[in-house]
C-alpha cells in the first residue's frame, strides 16, 4: 500500500514537457550548443557567458546543465526548477537573475527532463543535484561557502536534500516549496515512511539562512507549506509572502526580484564569524569575543595556564611573554623556570628544574614538595 501511494505521489510530482523544448548538439569546436525544438527561443549559440554541460550521475544518467557566468559575481546560485518546465523555458529567467542578482547561475534538467536521459524520480533528482554540485566544485572551483541553493516547487526537494549535507552553505531559497509530496495531494498532518521529498524533516538540518517565497493564492502548493518551512528553519530569513501570487507567476511581481536582491546582498556581506555570532545571540549564548576576553584575563598568553594573582601586582605576568609582576614583593625568575605554579598558597611563584627550588614572594622552597627553607 505504501509503495503504491509513493508511486502515485511520484506520478503527480513530475510533468516533463513533451516534447522537450530544446535539443543539444556538439559543434565543430567540440562544444555543446542548444537547438530549439519548439516555438520557444533557444539560448544564443554564441553567448560567451553560457556553458552547456552534460554531466554523469551516480545512477548512470546524463543530465544537461546550463552554467551562466557573471564577471562581477561573488556568489553562485544552483537552481532546481519546478515539475513542469525544462531549461529551454527557463533560459530567459536565468539571464535576468544572473544580471539583476549579480551572480553566476547553474541550472540543470532532472533525469527524464529536456535532453537529460533516464526517468524522473525522487532518487534520481537527488543524484542529479549531487552530480551538478560536484561539477561546480571540480570544473569551476565553487565551494559551498560561496553557493546559494535555489529550489522551486518540486525543486525544493533536491535543494533541501543537498543543503542538509552542506554545513557551510551560504544560503537557501525555497520558492513555492513543499513540506512533502503527499501533503500536496492529501493535506495530511502525519509523517509516512513512504513519502517522497520529506522536506519537513530535512529543513531542520539546514544550518544556513533560509529565504522562503510563496504566493498567498497558490492553488497548487498551499501557502501553508511555505509558512511551515519558514517556521521550522533553524535560521529563517525574512520571508516574502506575495499577496495574490499563484504558483507559477511570482517572478512577475516587483517584490520578487527586490527581495531576492536584498537577500543576495546580505549573503555577500555575511561572513562565517557574523553568522556564528547571530546564532549564538539567537540561542542566548555569550559571544565568543566576550568569552575569550574574560578567560584570557587570568591566563598566560602562550602556555594557556591559569596564573595566580598577587594583591600588590595588578597585572600578573607570563614567563613566555616576559610580562613579570612589577611589585617588589614578588620573585624574579631565572631563565630555566618551568611554569608559574606554586604548591603553597603563594601569590606568584615558579619552580626551577636546574636549582630544584620554588621561588616565590615568601621565600625559597627546596625540593619538588615545596618545603620552605627559611
Amino acid at each position: 500500500m505504501g509503495c503504491m501511494l509513493s508511486q502515485l505521489a511520484a506520478k503527480f510530482a513530475f510533468f516533463p514537457p513533451s516534447p522537450p523544448t530544446y535539443q543539444i548538439k556538439k559543434g565543430d569546436n567540440g562544444k555543446l550548443t542548444v537547438v530549439s525544438s519548439s516555438s520557444m527561443p533557444a539560448p544564443v549559440a554564441d553567448d560567451p557567458s553560457l556553458d552547456v554541460l552534460l554531466i554523469d550521475t551516480k545512477r548512470g544518467n546524463k543530465i544537461v546543465a546550463f552554467y551562466l557566468k557573471n564577471p562581477y559575481a561573488r556568489l553562485t546560485v544552483l537552481y532546481s526548477h519546478g515539475n513542469a518546465a525544462d531549461l529551454g523555458q527557463l533560459y530567459d529567467l536565468f539571464v535576468q537573475l544572473k544580471v539583476n542578482l549579480r551572480v553566476n547561475l547553474m541550472g540543470y534538467d532532472y533525469s527524464g527532463y529536456g535532453a537529460s536521459t533516464g526517468k524522473p524520480s525522487e532518487s534520481n533528482t537527488y543524484a542529479d543535484i549531487e552530480a551538478v554540485y560536484q561539477c561546480l566544485q571540480t570544473e569551476y572551483g565553487i565551494s559551498q561557502e560561496d553557493l546559494i541553493l535555489y529550489g522551486q516547487s518540486v525543486g525544493s526537494g533536491p535543494t533541501l536534500h543537498l543543503a542538509a549535507k552542506l554545513p557551510r552553505l551560504r544560503g537557501v531559497v525555497l520558492h513555492s516549496g513543499i513540506l512533502s509530496g503527499l501533503r500536496v495531494l492529501c493535506h495530511v498532518k502525519f509523517n509516512f515512511c513512504f513519502e517522497i521529498y520529506q522536506n519537513i524533516k530535512k529543513i531542520q538540518k539546514v544550518k544556513c539562512p533560509v529565504l522562503v517565497i510563496h504566493g498567498t493564492e497558490d492553488d497548487v502548493v498551499n501557502w501553508l507549506h511555505g509558512n511551515g518551512l519558514w517556521k521550522m528553519a533553524r535560521e529563517p530569513y525574512e520571508p516574502l509572502w506575495i499577496k495574490g501570487g499563484g504558483h507559477c507567476n511570482l517572478e512577475l511581481y516587483p517584490d520578487y526580484i527586490l527581495h531576492l536582491c536584498k537577500f543576495i546582498y546580505e549573503m555577500e556581506n555575511t561572513t562565517t564569524a557574523i553568522r556564528l555570532k547571530r546564532i549564538r545571540e539567537s540561542l542566548g549564548l555569550p559571544t565568543r569575543s566576550n568569552t575569550n576576553s574574560s578567560a584570557q584575563g587570568d591566563r598566560c598568553c602562550k602556555i594557556k595556564i591559569c596564573q595566580p594573582k598577587c594583591l600588590k601586582c595588578p597585572k600578573p605576568r607570563c614567563g613566555k611573554c616576559f610580562r613579570w609582576p612589577k611589585s617588589l614583593c614578588c620573585w624574579k625568575p631565572c631563565n630555566c623556570c618551568w611554569k608559574p605554579e606554586c604548591r603553597l598558597s603563594c601569590c606568584c611563584c615558579c619552580f626551577c628544574f636546574k636549582c630544584s627550588e620554588w621561588r616565590c614572594c615568601v621565600g625559597i622552597h627546596k625540593g619538588v614538595n615545596g618545603k620552605q627553607e627559611g
